[in-house]
């Protein structure tokens, strides 16, 4: 995990613990305390909710850049072979007619 998404979760579950610690610690009735203990843990529960799907969306996001990176790699590398081996066949090309040149003559003069 990232350290803003480590940031953020820290972040959270202070709040979600200084809450609960307050509303404990609250001259109010048990009721009324479980109430709003109740209405805090819907309250973070939607928070943490959406936090994950924000973090889903970017790890997503993420993955998806990373593999257009690796396929224009990919593209890349098969183009350079793809040159160097052009590269090879007309040096072999020119090596070859070399070679029968000097074969030539030797036919010649044999």
């Amino acid at each position: 995990m990232s350290n803003s998404s480590n940031t953020l979760i820290g972040i959270l579950a202070g709040t979600a613990i200084g809450a609960t610690l307050g509303i404990l610690f609250a001259p109010d009735k048990g009721t009324k305390t479980r109430k709003k203990i109740a209405d805090e843990a819907v309250h973070v529960k939607d928070i943490i909710a959406d936090t994950a799907v924000d973090l889903k969306e970017r790890a997503a996001s993420t993955l998806e850049v990373q593999k257009e990176s690796l396929d224009t790699q990919i593209e890349n590398v098969v183009s350079n072979v793809s040159h160097k081996t052009e590269d090879v066949i007309t040096t072999l090309e020119q090596k070859l007619k070399e070679l029968k040149a000097k074969n030539k003559k030797l036919q010649k003069t044999a």
